[in-house]
């Protein structure tokens, strides 16, 4: 990987700007780790697991601090690293640049499609008992938001960390919100219109902590591990972010805290004031906590928020698959015209291409109009490719201890556990693939995923491969 094709020029025109500052990061790094899976997945995982749903968070944000521990040492190793496809390039080899781009880019397509679902289940919230929108209706909803999306992306890198510092933030006081109201709730006893007492006892009387046996439990780690897709951004804007040694540490180690208030506290509190088998699979329990608490008018502000949560994860999305494109177009791994700028230095090619794609999201709406359903499937597949992607990072840190071992030394943000802790995270993304096959609907998405790789797999070979040697005959020649 050649640096020169990675210059931090900052006025280049050809180079993405180190526009974002810490306060961005940080609030990146929160939302990002507070994903639509929280709050529309939450309530069919409580339905799954029961209260074991919180160990559950427990240990997947475990095993993600130190994924990304991981691959903050890597990025501030080397600079010229500008997301961590240019690590498994460099590390691994080219194709794992153009696997783990590609796959990137995929899965937050999917990510796309799956928060165009919510989007629908929540606005439906608006909508008269029993009645629910037409499948043309659901189809225009989606074009909407995408359009949006895409139009708030293509002004400036500025505006899309401004954007989401607020989105993120509007989260984060929303689910503080949720502790204090539920926290009251809990001590005064509140005793909601179906007769159901709010008490901290609810979350282990209703069958103990495992209601569900191992199986439950097991079945528990899909959802769930999809309300992490996301936590990995960081890595995504380190070629656009400010001071990255300082602000990246930072942001990286604020996610235990983050996984237990934002997670663990915030379901524990909802489990208190709704017996979790009280709880609606295909509803969002943080808005169903005020419904039963009586309190429309919050439920309808909470019903906003988590509104605002799947348009933040969106932006997120469309931000971070530009930024894949650019990087495998600088590569030569994607057509030349994604690894242009506009004047705003935004990738708007890729940006486009896209918005296209989860448009394609718009079109499942009308196909699957079950919302839930279509959550489901796309949310599983997602899934699949982010476990190959998190996987990646991992062996590419393995590869960096083998080669790089004078970087690791000088390293001043060491990953913690080193090569030992590695393996047990590769071993846990292992056993949540094994889980997948588990469930009917997430053995569907398990079947269809090697399409994919078949697709990758040709791609490569028959137009990636030739364009490489055609460049490499090129420069022989040029000396």
């Amino acid at each position: 990987m050649t640096t020169a094709r990675h210059s931090d020029t900052e006025n280049s025109p050809d180079h993405l700007q180190r526009k974002l500052s810490n306060r961005h990061l940080q609030l990146i790094a929160i939302g990002g780790a507070i994903g639509t899976g929280l709050f529309m997945g939450s309530g069919k995982t409580i339905s799954l697991a029961g209260p074991s749903i919180l160990l559950i968070y427990m240990i997947i944000g475990g095993m993600f601090f130190f994924l990304m521990r991981a691959m903050g040492e890597l990025l501030l190793a080397n600079l010229h690293y500008k997301s961590f496809v240019d690590m498994a390039h460099d590390l691994i080899g080219p194709w794992a640049g153009y696997y783990l781009g590609w796959t990137y880019w995929l899965g937050w397509v999917l990510v796309g499609i799956a928060d165009l679902s919510a989007v629908i289940n929540y606005l439906g919230f608006w909508l008269p008992d029993g009645a629910s929108f037409s499948p043309t209706q659901q189809a225009m909803i989606s074009a909407g938001c995408v359009l949006f999306v895409m139009g708030l992306n293509l002004l400036t890198v500025r505006l899309f960390g401004e954007i989401e510092f607020w989105f993120a933030l509007i989260k984060i006081l929303a689910i503080i919100g949720l502790i204090g109201v539920g926290g009251y709730m809990i001590f005064s006893h509140f005793q909601a219109p179906q007769g159901a007492v709010a008490s901290m006892s609810n979350v282990w009387s209703h069958g103990g902590l495992f209601p569900k046996g191992t199986e439950g439990f097991l079945a528990g780690f899909q959802i769930a591990v999809f309300a992490f897709v996301g936590v990995e951004l960081v890595g995504t804007t380190a070629a656009e972010t400010k001071d990255p040694e300082k602000n990246l540490p930072k942001a990286i180690n604020a996610i235990p805290i983050r996984i237990i208030l934002f997670y663990v506290l915030a379901l524990f509190i909802v489990m208190s004031v709704t017996p979790w088998d009280h709880i609606r699979a295909d509803k969002s329990p943080f808005v169903e906590l005020f419904l039963n608490a009586g309190i429309p008018v919050s439920a309808i502000i909470m019903n906003l928020v988590v509104l605002s949560s799947v348009m933040s994860s969106m932006n997120s999305g469309v931000f971070s698959t530009s930024r894949m494109l650019f990087g495998l177009s600088k590569d030569g791994q994607a057509p030349g015209a994604f690894g242009r700028l506009s004047k705003r230095a935004v990738p708007s090619n890729g940006l486009i291409f896209s918005c296209i794609f989860i448009m394609g999201g718009a079109v499942l709406q009308y196909f699957v109009p079950n919302t839930m359903e279509a959550f489901t499937l796309a949310s599983s597949l997602c899934v699949i490719l982010f476990i190959s992607v998190w996987s990646l990072i991992m062996v590419c840190y393995l590869r960096y201890r083998k080669l790089r071992p004078e970087l690791h030394e000088k390293s001043t943000f060491k990953m913690p556990g080193g090569v030992w802790m590695s393996y047990i995270v590769l071993a846990f993304m292992l056993f949540t693939l094994v889980i997948l096959a588990l469930e009917p609907d997430t053995l569907k998405a398990l079947y269809v995923s090697p399409v994919w790789l078949v697709i990758l797999g040709v791609t490569y070979h028959v137009l990636y491969k030739p364009r490489m040697k055609k460049l490499g005959r090129e420069l022989v020649n040029d000396h």
